[in-house]
């Protein structure tokens, strides 16, 4: 039988983290969901994210020419939350099914990388090609803008809170 590195035993389980390790995005193995409750908690989710992104796209339906505002922001609005949550529910001892209940679920099922692709190409391919190239450029560009302001304002919270301010 092989040694661990740092003075005997066996190594350590792949993926193993204790709990004092945990910092940012790890996650230890314990936590990690398993079964039917998790594939129930993502469908709900989903679910609620599907009819809200329905909602949008009945409110700000997309025209044959010129940008798809709804999925526009339906993509940007998503970034922007699962940026806060990440920060508020992945640096804390969530319930283990409440995070893949939000991003992948509610967040996942919201927003749609699919259609943004299907109707960038749809745009060039009716000769709409700058407003194509725009819509895809401006939408990643908010995207990973939205992220990162959604992370800041849960650090933002968060020390808010510790500091004791409403």
């Amino acid at each position: 039988m092989a040694t661990h590195a740092k003075g005997g035993g066996s190594p350590p389980k792949v993926g193993a983290v204790r709990s004092a390790e945990v910092t940012g995005d790890a996650v230890p193995e314990t936590a990690a969901p398993r079964g039917l409750s998790l594939l129930a908690v993502i469908a709900a989710g989903g679910a609620i994210g599907a009819v809200a992104r329905y909602g949008v796209d009945v409110l700000l339906p997309a025209s044959e020419r010129g940008l798809p505002v709804g999925t526009f922001l339906v993509n940007v609005t998503g970034c922007l939350l699962i940026g806060a949550l990440a920060g508020v529910l992945f640096g804390r001892r969530a319930h283990r099914l409440l995070r893949p209940f939000i991003a992948v679920g509610v967040l996942g099922g919201f927003t749609t990388f699919s259609t943004y692709t299907v109707q960038a190409v749809t745009l060039a391919l009716d000769g709409e090609v700058g407003t194509a190239l725009g819509y895809l450029v401006a939408t990643a560009a908010a995207c990973l803008v939205a992220v990162e302001v959604g992370l800041m304002l849960s650090r933002w919270s968060a020390h808010r809170r510790r500091r004791g301010s409403p």
